[in-house]
């Protein structure tokens, strides 16, 4: 069966480009058609100046949120990261394999490197290595397939890269994945700034839309989004990026097709009105289901608590394996304890 694996970072509340982009994909498509990991990276969430107490609510918050957009514990696994060990020994070893240069390369350290810089502060190392423990993520389950919107799509043909130079050096050990992108909405922009993703650590909430905003924040969020120069409706993600983003949003959430709504409508304010209400409807079983789960805790830490388990006993095999096929003596145990086991 084809096993497919993919993570989010608790570095933001999640936004409505998160759910559109993967998490729907993921509950209504892969964890049915595949061996499904969802994972929460928190550790990637340490690259970068944090507040702890904040890295563990939103943690919470992120694996409560994949559970109410309908991810099934008993059909896929869902776990935290930093509760899996292979993740941080298998990237040491791969790290022993990339090299300085493709680290540079990655755009997203570009980018969060450029800014970090822009604000006086310095660039910790993990930021200019965490694509490696991503690519840790990936390998340690055998991944076939990784579901990720076209700014994560870099990352995994690094790990392809990095799983077909350790295959090459040391023997075959890892399975080389491949991307699977979303056909529709994969990068929902900001509705300020359609020029932008809209990212979950965005410093103004007011082009995001959060999983977790109220009905009439939506609906005044998405009324004031920018649109384009021009009365006509007309769907050109070149030229019209804001009227682009609109009719992608309105499309992911009715299962229309951006071109053909753009025939429907003869007015930007219709346009934004259906919008905001398609999102709204949406976002209306996910948040109710949301509720519940806060209010019934211990469930969700069991879920994270067999899916870690589980999650270590698929991972550990390829980890150890790769250990071995690098040149490392497996650790000795003794006889009596051996035998216990």
């Amino acid at each position: 069966m084809t096993r497919v694996f993919s993570g989010i970072q608790p570095t933001g509340h999640l936004t409505l480009g998160n759910y559109l982009g993967a998490m729907r994909r993921w509950a209504e498509v892969d964890q049915h058609r595949a061996d499904s990991l969802f994972c929460v990276v928190d550790l990637h969430a340490l690259t970068v100046d944090h507040d702890p107490a904040r890295v563990r609510r939103l943690s919470r918050q992120t694996a409560t949120l994949l559970l109410a957009a309908g991810l099934d514990p008993e059909v896929c696994t869902v776990f935290l990261q930093s509760h899996v060990d292979e993740h941080t020994r298998l990237s040491y070893l791969l790290e022993c394999v990339a090299t300085d240069g493709e680290m540079r390369r990655m755009i997203q350290y570009k980018e969060k490197a450029a800014k970090e810089r822009e604000r006086g502060g310095s660039v910790r190392l993990s930021l200019l290595t965490y694509p490696v423990l991503m690519a840790a993520d990936i390998l340690a389950y055998g991944t076939d397939e990784v579901p990720v919107g076209e700014d994560q799509a870099q990352h995994v043909e690094l790990t392809r890269d990095l799983a077909v130079r350790f295959n090459q050096r040391y023997g075959h050990t890892f399975t080389v994945p491949r991307t699977t992108l979303p056909p529709v909405a994969a990068r929902v922009m900001n509705l300020q700034d359609p020029t932008r993703k809209m990212g979950k650590s965005d410093d103004s909430g007011a082009g995001v839309v959060y999983l977790l905003d109220e009905p009439d924040v939506v609906r005044k969020k998405v009324l004031r989004a920018v649109t384009d120069s021009g009365r006509e409706v007309v769907y050109d993600r070149a030229e019209r990026p804001g009227l682009a983003n609109l009719l992608d949003i309105l499309a992911a959430c009715t299962g229309g097709n951006p071109e053909s709504l753009a025939d429907v409508y003869d007015s930007y304010g219709s346009l934004k009105k259906d919008t905001a209400e398609a999102v709204v409807e949406v976002l209306r079983p996910l948040q109710a289901r949301h509720r519940e789960l806060c209010a019934d805790p211990s469930y969700v830490e069991g879920v994270l608590r067999d899916g870690a388990e589980k999650a270590r006993a698929l991972a550990r095999p390829t980890v150890d394996t790769a250990y071995r096929a690098i040149g490392l003596l497996p650790p000795v145990v003794e006889p009596s304890l051996s035998a216990a086991r």
